[in-house]
């Protein structure tokens, strides 16, 4: 039977050069590898709490319908700050007068293997009901932009899944089945893009609510007296058997979200978030149910700015000038957020603009966004962000919650 062997060669490129100079194949120190089904990994893996960990249910298993986010091909396209600038692009592309000529220059946009200019500004041209397609999608975390969701415009919307989401009135859990930085999770109201929680692998988004196909009914998906859960029957099965009632759909998906955000659920089980979806551990404690789903509540309240908590603001934007972002500085000992020379955000802690969600440090990279885009800050933009800091700084503080509620790991 063939043998597997892993070595780690950290450093820099030099210290690499000269370790391989000085070593052989017979010198290094090698670790032997068992790699197991389903994965196989050629990699060490601390595989301690794998079987405790497996008890849990998959997400997949839990929430059927799923797929990755939204993805255009042309983003700087289909997306945009401003609903106004979408409006007109839009506009202009579905308007047969301009030639596919003046549309590909003036919006630097190309044809794919399946997406071709000329077809699509046809149809879109075609269609009486294209207004109805513009909504808002979370395309980073915090960062909600005005989107147009359509087949047209965009390669892969995912409408199977995202036609759920197009009002805003769902809930869907974002998570990824595979991730290279730090595995964590979000939550939309709206579609979704595939990097909206994952700065460098693909996020699938699971609705709670699944509702009837809106071009097949031709009728408002949040009219109908048929919406259905998205959350299998099997799973709220178990919940009744483990608690001895069944609680709302909102109670199952805020206790889910909880869970995730435990800090010692993301360390006990960090070899095993990185490489599938996540697991859910059941509790068979009305009681820790029941403060798990408040604590997941406030969480997607905080992460959908909706909590109350938010018009508390702890921070204020001081300086004069036109609020341009044309440079994104942190300085800890002020305790200040700079947008340029002269204007700065002051008041956050630094573990408040250190933190991070799915690769993305969610402070710097809101702003470094704006800066990109050579764009000054509104009155709503200074306030959304300000509303962010809180947001931020209470889900840190209710994910230590979370932790002091749950006795241990594996719940009981």
């Amino acid at each position: 039977m063939a043998k597997i062997y892993h070595a780690h060669l950290w450093g820099s490129r030099e210290s690499k050069y000269s370790y391989l100079l000085e070593n052989d194949v017979n010198t290094v120190d090698w670790k032997e590898l068992n790699p197991t089904s389903p994965f196989y990994l050629f990699i060490p893996q601390n595989t301690d709490c794998k079987a405790e960990y497996e008890t849990g249910w998959k997400i997949t298993d839990i929430m059927l319908v799923h797929s990755t986010g939204v993805k255009s091909h042309r983003d700087h396209f289909v997306f945009d700050f401003d609903d106004a600038e979408l409006y007109k692009r839009i506009e202009n592309f579905k308007n047969l007068r301009l030639s596919d000529q003046e549309i590909i220059e003036k919006y630097d946009i190309s044809d794919s293997r399946d997406w071709k200019i000329s077809e699509r500004r046809k149809s879109l041209a075609a269609n009486p009901d294209w207004k109805k397609y513009f909504t808002k999608c979370l395309y980073r975390p915090f960062d909600q932009r005005a989107y147009f969701h359509h087949e047209d415009i965009v390669e892969l919307p995912r409408n199977e899944v995202m036609r759920n989401f197009l009002e805003g009135k769902n809930l869907g859990l974002i998570a990824t089945r595979q991730t290279r930085d730090q595995w964590d999770i979000l939550l939309t109201a709206f579609p979704c893009d595939h990097k909206s929680c994952a700065a460098y692998d693909t996020n699938y988004i699971f609705p709670l609510y699944i509702y009837p196909d809106i071009e097949s009914k031709q009728k408002s998906i949040f009219t109908s007296n048929k919406i259905e859960t998205n959350i299998s029957q099997n799973f709220i099965n178990l919940i009744q058997e483990k608690l001895g009632y069944i609680p709302t759909l909102e109670e199952i998906f805020y206790y889910i979200y909880a869970i995730f955000h435990s800090p010692t659920y993301r360390s006990r089980y960090a070899e095993f978030l990185k490489i599938d979806f996540p697991r859910v551990p059941i509790t068979s404690s009305k009681q820790l149910f029941q403060n798990l789903s408040e604590q997941g509540q406030a969480l997607v309240d905080l992460h959908l700015m909706k909590s109350k908590k938010l018009n508390k603001l702890i921070t204020k934007m001081e300086g004069k000038g036109d609020n341009a972002v044309t440079e994104v500085t942190y300085k800890p000992i002020e305790k200040q957020i700079y947008i340029n020379k002269e204007q700065y955000f002051e008041g956050i802690e630094q573990e408040v603009w250190e933190f991070k969600i799915g690769g993305y440090q969610v402070l710097d990279k809101w702003l470094k966004d704006r800066k990109k885009a050579k764009r000054s800050l509104s009155f709503d933009d200074i306030l959304h962000y300000q509303k962010v800091i809180v947001s931020l700084k209470e889900t840190m503080e209710i994910m230590q919650a979370i932790d002091r509620i749950i006795p241990s790991f594996p719940i009981e």
